[in-house]
């Protein structure tokens, strides 16, 4: 029976709430736009805007108030519109990607639980998930809008590449979805990673080790050949989503995209000779090769831990032609401290992806990564304990796990908790732990390229912190005692964390070190020490300024260490050292003179106050 055949029967046998269930989402941005047009959730801006910084400052600015997507029409210097903000709510993620993909994972776990070995009857009930199976991959598109026009030789400066921070090396595409197949398997990776237009023939291409782009590259780059490459803009949103998401190495991002969109996305043949194919409903597709052996200085860029990562040698993507429609839009984004759009992504795709985790790890019943903290720097974990150290089992399987290998801090429990109340469990932890047995660090190690903490790129530590069965301790809430002369003042974050303000630490490097032995922290179970303690009265600043600023093995402290059968024992309290170092990058901060004209020029954007102000 054919594919259509079958799609036929199978839909016709569906009840109207598993056909409601199948509804297909959007084909391109077109249709996402025009959604969002219909519920208010985008706002054109008419008057002329700068890609340099203002741009930014603008999108910055109206999402930290929860405003709408926004419609660039008229970018200085480039005739192309830009939208930006696409994804920067919850509501605007349910727009794009409505209830069904979650659902879907869903019920394909259940599937997977219930139905080995498989039984016609348990099959057939499950036919809106049969149905939905045969709709993933890809399919010959009729027509390609994104090869109305031909640019050959690229132009990649006409395009409103934007620089959003000031001390950027450049202009960066920050919505790209990089497309590559394995030089020898032919297995496809669709990632999404930040490209600097050097000028109108090439960008560097800002692979980063675990992605999957990067391990296609390196086997090209062993056998002496160029990898070609496509970079997508725009297109069915579902490609953003797949292209972000924490995969398995080989699992093709297209078919989860498909599993978004609701359908098969289509592809036609590039119109470059033994070339990639292309995304028939892409805004614009790049199309070229990045050589061997060849590097450039990349960077610095204002990412989004907050701080500029810097400068380093990164392969150069060589474009030899841009196809794009004829009225394309430029989609983009802008990242910096936490929380900005990618956030909402990220956060969407834990929620999507949680029900995966026991099948893939079976001890691990619930896994959550902060994205305060940039998702690498801080997760959690609910795991099994059904003998004694079980959970370290679980904490290793983790930690060997894909993009969740590059995790700093690991947290790990056994009893249900609301992993996104952080203070909540947090307090549950450091009532049960004992930390002469349950806290390690880990040292050299591999660490996420943009975490700076250790001074080193791609190395670092990792810390595993258990708290596991019945409490120990009750924790103190009110901090009583009297403050060492070199603390400034003292602010209780949750009970039996304390965070205190110190000397900053180019004049002082050893302070906590000294606090850690300190009389009146005796009760507490962990200080952090930082260089403002307002952190503490809000758990996003408190993740955020916390965890982006230590690194484990070189800027924890206890009050006492001990080596017991080749195993560093700690005694409480422990001390995170999470003052600005000398050798951190920079602070993302917004230029005097970029915030003067954009409040300026307010009301040029926005001629009728709008209620989200």
């Amino acid at each position: 029976m054919s594919d259509a055949r079958l799609l036929h029967r199978l839909y016709s046998n569906l009840d109207n709430s598993l056909k409601l269930q199948i509804t297909n989402m959007h084909r391109n941005l077109r249709s996402y736009l025009e959604c969002l047009r219909r519920e208010n959730e985008l706002i054109h801006i008419e008057a002329e805007v700068d890609p340099y910084l203002e741009l930014a400052e603008i999108h910055r600015r109206v999402i930290a108030r929860g405003g709408p997507a926004l419609l660039f029409e008229r970018i200085k210097g480039s005739r192309y519109p830009v939208v930006t903000n696409l994804f920067g709510t919850e509501r605007r993620i349910e727009l794009a990607f409505g209830p069904k993909p979650e659902r879907l994972v869903r019920r394909a776990v259940h599937l997977i639980e219930s139905l080995l070995p498989p039984r016609p009857a348990e099959l057939w009930a499950e036919r809106a998930l049969v149905l939905e199976a045969l709709k993933l991959g890809t399919k010959r598109a009729r027509k390609a809008p994104v090869l109305e026009v031909a640019d050959r030789p690229a132009r990649l400066t006409e395009l409103p590449v934007l620089t959003t921070w000031q001390e950027d090396g450049g202009p960066f595409f920050t919505l790209p979805l990089v497309y590559t197949e394995h030089p020898v398997t032919g297995k496809h990776n669709l990632g999404m990673y930040r490209l600097q237009r050097f000028d109108d023939h090439t960008t560097g291409i800002h692979w980063q080790i675990q992605k999957g782009g990067g391990f296609h590259y390196h086997e090209a780059e062993k056998r002496g050949e160029s990898l070609k490459t496509v970079v997508f803009l725009g297109g069915p949103p579902a490609l953003i989503l797949a292209a972000i998401a924490p995969l398995p190495e080989d699992v093709p991002e297209l078919v989860l995209a498909s599993a978004l969109a609701g359908e098969k996305i289509g592809v036609v043949e590039n119109p470059i000779e033994n070339h990639l194919r292309l995304v028939a409903e892409a805004e614009f597709a790049l199309v070229g090769h990045v050589p061997p052996h060849q590097r450039r200085l990349e960077g610095p860029f204002g990412d989004h831990y907050g701080y500029y990562s810097l400068a380093h040698d990164y392969p150069v993507f060589h474009v030899e032609a841009v196809f794009h429609r004829r009225d394309a839009i430029y989609p983009a984004t802008v990242v910096g401290k936490p929380r900005q759009e990618d956030f909402f992504i990220g956060d969407y795709l834990q929620k999507l992806l949680a029900p995966l985790f026991p099948l893939v790890m079976p001890g691990v019943r619930d896994l959550w990564s902060y994205g305060e903290t940039g998702f690498h720097s801080l997760a959690a974990a609910i795991v099994r304990e059904r003998y004694a150290r079980e959970a370290l089992v679980h904490g290793f399987r983790i930690l060997g796990e894909g993009q969740l290998s590059l995790t700093k801090f690991l947290i790990l429990t056994d009893t249900p908790q609301n992993l996104r109340d952080f203070k909540s469990l947090f307090e549950h932890v450091l009532q049960r732990v004992r930390w002469e047995s349950d806290f390690f660090i880990f040292s050299n190690v591999s660490m996420d390229t943009l975490d700076y903490t250790s001074g080193t790129i791609n190395r670092g530590s990792k810390a595993l912190l258990l708290g596991l069965g019945d409490a120990v301790r009750e924790l103190p809430g009110e901090f009583r005692g009297e403050l060492p002369a070199d603390v400034k003042r003292a602010e209780v974050f949750c009970r039996g964390c304390l965070v205190v303000e110190g000397t900053p630490y180019a004049r002082d490097p050893q302070q906590a070190a000294r606090l850690a032995r300190q009389e009146c922290f005796r009760d507490w179970q962990v200080i952090v020490l930082h260089d403002d303690a307002n952190v503490a009265r809000s758990t996003s600043d408190f993740l955020w300024a916390t965890w982006t600023r230590f690194d484990p093995a070189s800027d924890v402290y206890a009050a006492d260490v001990r080596v017991a059968h080749h195993h560093l024992a700690y005694h409480a309290p422990i001390v995170i050292d999470a003052r600005m170092k000398p050798h951190y990058p920079k602070e993302l901060v917004v230029s005097e003179d970029i915030a003067a004209r954009v409040t300026q020029r307010w009301r040029e954007y926005f001629p009728q106050r709008q209620a989200w102000e």
